[in-house]
């Protein structure tokens, strides 16, 4: 009987171990993920997008560098294409949204109208509804952004996407999946075992972006799958994109049958 109560003492300790090796391990991938200043670095294609009757330019930035005039930009963004989402929840919404854009885990794609156009052209596109394109600050116009994370999700480590807006003027017309491509693209070469993001229910678009177009699914973290009845009072849901068994086991399918 005492052998026994030691060796299971003893695989209690091996598996304590192994656990706390793998939990440093994740923290290390995503230490190291966060800490690159240009995610753009690595994928000198993705730095323009010329096509589609569009020319821009993509770079890199982080929510704790965020200029005054540039946080002012993308909250502008951010309320003109979700205020009418969220309703009347709009309001404690974008309080929470602001804080998470300056947070200093926050990682940010934004997308610059290339010198070649000029501010009149873009308003003459979408007759003086964009956002972004006055704006005083240094560069070109901000037309779209992406902010993401590098987070761990059921012991996975994933970029989590929390904002990708882009301006009416470049608006369907591929952008959304290429960023989106590019956003992969940074977690598979990140060591990331997953993209995910969460929607809206009542932004039907989007949830056909990412569902139909990109191929994600709801994942098993999200409200719907974990409890079906508290999921129906859940205004949203969250989509995952998984890249390898374990991530795919824990963040998408756990029993869970798609309709592919």
């Amino acid at each position: 009987m005492e052998s026994k109560r030691l060796q299971s003492n003893k695989e209690k300790k091996i598996k304590r171990k192994e656990l706390l090796g793998k939990k440093k391990a994740i923290d290390e991938v995503i230490k190291a993920a966060s800490a690159e200043k240009d995610h753009l670095a690595s994928f000198p294609a993705f730095r323009q997008y010329d096509r589609n009757g569009l020319t821009l330019y993509l770079e890199s930035g982080s929510g704790e560098l965020l200029s005054s005039l540039m946080k002012q930009c993308i909250q502008n963004l951010l309320k003109v294409n979700m205020e009418g989402v969220y309703g009347p929840d709009w309001a404690t919404e974008e309080r929470v949204k602001r804080r998470e854009m300056i947070a200093p885990e926050a990682r940010y794609i934004f997308v610059r109208e290339s010198s070649s156009a000029s501010i009149n052209e873009i308003s003459s596109r979408t007759e003086g509804k964009t956002n972004c394109s006055h704006w005083m600050g240094d560069g070109n116009p901000i037309v779209g952004f992406v902010q993401y994370r590098f987070i761990v999700e059921e012991e996975i480590p994933v970029v989590y996407v929390y904002e990708l807006q882009l301006d009416l003027c470049v608006q369907r017309r591929g952008l959304g999946k290429f960023l989106m491509q590019l956003i992969e693209l940074i977690a598979r070469k990140n060591h990331m075992g997953a993209v995910m993001l969460t929607v809206q229910k009542s932004n039907l678009s989007a949830m056909n972006f990412y569902i139909s177009k990109l191929r994600y699914t709801i994942s098993t973290i999200s409200p719907s799958r974990v409890d079906p009845l508290i999921g129906a009072e859940k205004s949203y849901e969250i989509l995952c994109k998984a890249f390898d068994r374990e991530a795919k086991s824990k963040l998408e399918e756990s029993g869970y049958l798609s309709d592919e």
